[in-house]
């Protein structure tokens, strides 16, 4: 594989890049043993696309791509993604923005994770630190099942900055902490927001924390302590959602 190409996992991945950006994709390797319906579906999009398609052995996928949860596909991609800014996002929305900020997610499939979330609830972003967090990694991409490649993922180089900047744009800037007085379903807000959820264990970082507009807190009635960030992800987004869409029955 090529210094400027990455490798992307599993159908909903390799279908997402070819319905929302079909020029970048090389190359599509697929376990020639398979035939069913799935497969075909796939490389009907690929061959619509004008992307080649290869058939290999198992073994083969193996080594491009040892001990990942492939399903039989790995396609090769351009390394170089295009640049999004916040800004280039926030100017092209008609309708108040939802963004998830994530601050200092360690975890690839946590990552991954949310931008599923995100994507299923609608978000128009996803906001992160360019140091002391994952990136987009290749399980990332993969757990996220096509959403990073339909989910802005921006990342910053200071991100009580940018959220500042989202609050000089009428943004509600809303984070997450366990020992927060609002509880989720209690607490009032704008439309346009922005979620900040902390890092697995640490939760948000001081300063992250003090440039909130809001803190709340998720109720834990059981004997747990804290959630998954991933599923704190969902529980806040599904309300959030829920309250921009009232007529809506999530």
């Amino acid at each position: 594989m090529s210094t400027h190409s990455r490798l992307i996992f599993g159908f909903h991945s390799t279908l997402a890049k070819l319905r929302h950006d079909p020029g970048a994709v090389r190359e599509i390797y697929v376990d020639a043993s398979r035939h069913d319906a799935r497969l075909r579906d796939l490389v009907a999009h690929a061959e619509f696309a004008a992307v080649r398609v290869m058939p290999v052995d198992p073994a083969r996928l193996e080594a491009l791509a040892p001990g990942a949860r492939h399903q039989g596909v790995i396609a090769t991609v351009g390394a170089t993604q295009r640049h999004v800014t916040l800004d280039d996002v926030l100017d092209t929305l008609d309708e108040p923005p939802f963004l998830l900020v994530l601050d200092g997610i360690q975890d690839p499939h946590n990552l991954g994770a949310c931008l599923r979330v995100a994507d299923a609830v609608g978000a128009h972003a996803v906001i992160a630190p360019k140091d002391r967090a994952v990136g987009l990694t290749q399980t990332a991409v993969k757990v996220a099942s096509g959403a990073a490649e339909t989910v802005p993922y921006i990342t910053v180089t200071n991100l009580a900055r940018a959220l500042r900047e989202m609050k000089e744009r009428d943004i509600w800037v809303i984070g997450t902490d366990a020992l927060a007085k609002d509880d989720l379903y209690a607490a009032q807000w704008s439309t346009a927001t922005a979620w900040v959820l902390g890092a697995e264990g640490d939760g948000l970082r001081r300063l992250t924390r003090e440039t909130c507009d809001q803190l709340v807190s998720i109720p834990m009635l059981g004997s747990v302590a804290s959630l998954n960030v991933s599923v704190a992800t969902g529980v806040c987004l599904y309300e959030a959602r829920r309250r921009r869409n009232p007529a809506v029955d999530l």
